[in-house]
């Protein structure tokens, strides 16, 4: 195992600039997610790290040494790629080991990593069957299995489960963060699903265009976004941003189409300031006591009520627990938490 340090990094392809300066620091053992919108540059940056991909300026350590000019064989890195890469005309067992066998193992030692691995990932009874007799997510363990039997000093997984369906991939989110916490492992995920951030990582890297936004735990994150990039991009729903008014008379609370929406205590904002008055769908209340919105659409899931309103002319969305019968058209009051509020300046997007 290795931390993975990584210093004001670019990358260019001919005159266009990719990756921007990024600094990251990841800590021996640690689990960390690259996440952002497609284009954002983490699976260049991922691929720089894996020696697949030169670097323009900056510098890449895996442990002490700087990695730069290591080709990837010299890096003692695995990578488990979205398409599995794995050989057709080889079993199981094969493809696992083949790594090990380029070099040139003992054939003892291969057949006992192969077969260690395919136990924690229960592959034993597959071992002889070839990749066309495997279901997806049986062969995205063969390709974890492969990285596994390397034992590196760092896993590199490239948006692994984006071939997958909805079911199977909870499935192996859970088995990648169980195998993380058996080898500890350092681990660099890459994926656009922020659902699968929030749930894996024990450090979250916010991207967008080849630059960091934020770094930090997923509750972090969740809590004390940056910026509006951050705060509508980690959390499903994304969270509601309505334009109003600070007002100071009778307490804190920001004008919004005629309603007050409450505002913790303690920010240092000016009456008649104009700021985003940002609310998670998850942390508005119904009550009579609140602001008017109109049901637009229902989206019962069962154990909670997705319902999208309007408020004056924004579309709004929340989450309330358990089974709601609302009807579209329907006038609901709705209370915002006003612990969980979030401000933000309209003009740089920053947090307040």
């Amino acid at each position: 195992m290795a931390q993975v340090t990584v210093q004001n990094l670019h990358k260019s392809f001919g005159a266009v600039a990719v990756i921007h300066g990024v600094d990251i620091e990841i800590a021996d053992g640690e689990f960390v997610v690259l996440v952002g919108p497609s284009g954002c540059g983490k699976s260049t940056l991922l691929r720089m790290i894996a020696g697949l991909e030169g670097v323009t300026a900056g510098t890449i350590r895996i442990g002490q040494p700087v990695v730069n000019n290591l080709p990837p064989a010299e890096r003692d890195i695995a990578m488990v790629f979205q398409n599995y890469a794995l050989y057709p005309h080889k079993t199981v067992a094969a493809n696992m080991g083949f790594a090990l066998k380029l070099r040139k193992t003992d054939p003892a030692i291969v057949k006992e990593r192969v077969q260690t691995a395919a136990e924690i990932l229960g592959l034993i009874p597959y071992l002889h069957r070839y990749p066309r007799q495997l279901s997806g997510g049986q062969r995205q363990r063969v390709a974890m299995g492969r990285a596994i039997v390397r034992d590196p000093k760092v896993f590199l997984f490239d948006e692994p489960l984006s071939n997958l369906d909805a079911k199977l991939r909870i499935q192996m989110r859970a088995e990648i963060k169980e195998l993380h916490q058996r080898l500890k492992t350092t681990t660099i995920f890459v994926t656009h699903d922020q659902i699968e951030a929030m749930t894996m990582a024990d450090k979250i890297v916010v991207m967008q265009d080849g630059r960091i936004e934020q770094m930090g735990t997923p509750l972090e994150l969740y809590n004390q976004p940056c910026n509006l990039f951050v705060a509508g991009f980690i959390g499903s729903p994304s969270m509601n941003l309505i334009e109003g008014t600070v007002r100071r008379d009778d307490g804190l609370s920001v004008e919004a189409n005629g309603y007050r929406l409450p505002v913790d205590a303690g920010h240092a904002l000016e009456a008649g300031q104009s700021v985003l008055y940002g609310i998670r769908p998850e942390h508005l209340d119904l009550a009579e006591d609140g602001f008017p919105a109109t049901v637009a659409v229902v989206e019962p899931t069962g154990a909670e009520t997705l319902v999208v309103l309007r408020y004056g002319k924004k579309e709004i969305m929340a989450v309330f627990p358990d089974w709601h019968d609302f009807k579209p058209g329907q006038i609901v009051h709705l209370r915002p938490r006003a612990q969980r509020a979030h401000l933000f300046d309209i003009a740089t997007g920053t947090r307040l």
